[in-house]
């Protein structure tokens, strides 16, 4: 029968106390042992409490494990039931609630036991009705205090922990490793973000602190997380040298450190134990996302190379990223992730530019995502690919399901809020819902400089032009097309003249009158239609608008309903021949 809630509680208190004490906290393989067994019971989960099971959970071994072989489970049992009585007959000899792990199964039981009283008993006396009374009021007080203070807790347990990575420093003072110290901190944000209970802040705001001072408090203030994890990376050759500590940030107090000294082959084994020491340290899950991966030297090195590049949703990075990413699968074709990669490395270049066929990158794409699903369905990055594909070919419940199959594997992953706005929500018109993915994507990237320019795209299309600008600082093009939209067009048009682009300068010249210059503009960034459909916009010309976007109508059906749903093209709205074009392109009317 599952506890009630206050008794789980009670049960978990007490499981804190009893990991706290030096006999366990010392142990880490007997500690992640003993809350196993005990969240799996509270959980209701007594069926997956037997020795396969936590033999590949708790102690790493693979699922062809046979306890026959290896009876690491029942030997580690023993130690756990007598390290438990020692506890009990020492430290937590006062204790109230007792934590067992009966013989014969995995099943933890728990049970109360009196405490002993030392005080005398109270005689009766003329005021001892009236006091009773006090007392009954005042465990009323005390019982409402406590639901509260219940309410709270339980509030804070199920609110995931935000914590940072901030990027591991390069101790070898070599700068040809500098790679392996990125492509590690990118490997460890990923690893963290599967765990249940914490809120992972992303790649581009972490790096965006590297080589800066190191000042935990501002780093926490500015990622806004609770937690941060920083460490260095030596590596010699064939030897890894890895020093971590997690801190919190209020008090910049390091609740855990660690240093590996490993062979390289041994990468996989210490970025586990990572994990595993912060699930410890923050009394947290590490549930069943985590994966376990093997794989030669070379290729993982190849990998990290590929995973460090800095701007891998620019063209060029994002090209050389899956040419690196190729090498991978051809020394390993069963490694997973390296697929993943480069269906998402696939997945930056081809969202780049409005004049290039991508039907051959799409394509790619779609194969290395599906290979990489089929090696290990749990690679959110893959499921994300999938999405910007099949967005690209306007199937758009398909999108949605694998931009959704990837939030929920990875919802610290800002990128993948990101595309499913910016491919899927924003073109079908759901403003708000692409509004409320941006919003998440920047709480979990606060300092990339790409969200915010992107949440303030969203947020003109969404008529929110006061907002906007609040997001645009330092971007001219982004200011200046939301000063278009709060009317201000002659400051509009003093911003819009220093970017390189003169497409919205040539709308802003169209909607001040100026068609001599608006004209002047058009001419000079043909060929490119779809900067012209935004200079006719600005000129009030509707037929010359549509034909321009038809001739780009090739770039597919996100693009242009971007287009469509955009303040620039609002002339066309109610236009007949707007319902030609949503039909060309296969978007739902």
């Amino acid at each position: 029968m599952p506890l009630l809630e206050q008794e789980a509680q009670a049960v978990r208190r007490q499981l804190d106390r009893v990991l706290e004490s030096p006999g366990f906290s010392r142990n880490e393989r007997l500690s992640r042992f003993l809350r196993f067994v005990v969240e799996g019971h509270l959980n209701g989960k007594d069926h997956e409490l037997k020795e396969s099971v936590v033999a590949i959970e708790v102690f790493g071994r693979s699922p062809g494990f046979d306890s026959r072989l290896d009876p690491v489970v029942r030997t580690e049992a023993v130690r756990l039931r007598a390290r438990l009585a020692d506890y009990y007959l020492k430290d937590g000899k006062a204790d109230t609630l007792v934590i067992e792990l009966p013989k014969g199964g995995y099943v933890p039981r728990f049970r109360e036991v009196e405490a002993q009283s030392t005080a005398p008993i109270a005689e009766s006396s003329p005021h001892r009705f009236s006091t009773r009374i006090w007392f009954a009021v005042g465990l009323t007080g005390l019982a409402i205090g406590l639901a509260a203070v219940g309410w709270w807790w339980t509030q804070q347990r199920s609110a995931p922990i935000p914590i940072a990575v901030l990027p591991l420093e390069n101790t070898s003072h070599d700068p040809a490793n500098e790679y392996f110290a990125d492509g590690l901190t990118d490997e460890l944000i990923r690893n963290l973000s599967i765990i249940d209970g914490l809120t992972v802040r992303s790649r581009t705001s972490s790096f965006s602190l590297k080589g800066k001072p190191r000042n935990i408090r501002d780093a926490g203030e500015q990622l806004r997380a609770d937690y941060i994890l920083e460490g260095s990376v030596l590596r010699a050759g064939q030897q890894l040298r890895i020093e971590v500590q997690l801190v919190r940030v209020r008090d910049d107090f390091p609740l855990w450190s660690g240093r590996f000294d490993r062979e390289l082959t041994e990468v996989f084994a210490i970025q586990d134990e990572i994990s595993l020491r912060i699930v410890n340290s923050l009394r947290l899950k590490l549930g069943r996302g985590r994966r376990r991966y093997e794989t030669s030297v070379e290729a993982y090195d190849l990998y990290l190379h590929a995973r460090a590049q800095a701007e891998s949703r620019n063209r060029g990075p994002a090209r050389e990223a899956a040419g690196i990413y190729q090498q991978v699968v051809a020394k390993d074709p069963l490694f997973a992730p390296a697929y993943a990669g480069l269906a998402s490395a696939y997945a930056a270049s081809s969202a780049q530019g409005f004049g290039d066929d991508h039907a051959g990158e799409l394509t790619e794409m779609r194969a290395a995502a599906e290979k990489a699903i089929q090696l290990d369905p749990l690679l959110a990055e893959a499921h994300e690919a999938l999405g910007m594909e099949y967005a690209r070919d306007g199937h758009w419940a398909q999108s949605e399901s694998s931009f959704r199959r990837a939030i929920e594997l990875d919802p610290s992953d800002s990128q993948t809020y990101d595309d499913f706005s910016i491919w899927l929500l924003w073109p079908l018109g759901r403003i708000g819902e692409a509004l409320d993915q941006m919003r998440l994507a920047e709480k979990a990237d606060p300092l990339s400089p790409v969200i915010q320019e992107r949440l303030a795209d969203v947020l003109i299309s969404a008529g929110k032009y006061d907002e906007a600008a609040a997001h645009c600082a330092g971007m001219d093009g982004c200011l200046g097309r939301a000063r278009l939209g709060q009317g201000r067009i002659d400051d509009a048009i003093q911003l819009l003249s220093t970017i390189e682009n003169p497409r919205y300068l040539g709308y802003a010249y169209g909607r001040a009158g100026r068609r001599e210059e608006a004209e002047k503009l058009a001419a000079a960034v043909a060929p490119n239609a779809f900067s012209q459909a935004i200079i006719y916009a600005g000129l009030g010309d509707k037929d010359r608008t549509l034909e321009a976007l038809d001739r780009v109508a090739g770039l597919g059906a996100a693009r242009i309903g971007r287009a469509l749903n955009s303040p620039e093209f609002a002339l066309l709205r109610g236009d007949p021949r707007v319902k030609a074009l949503r039909k060309k392109v296969a978007l739902p009317e």
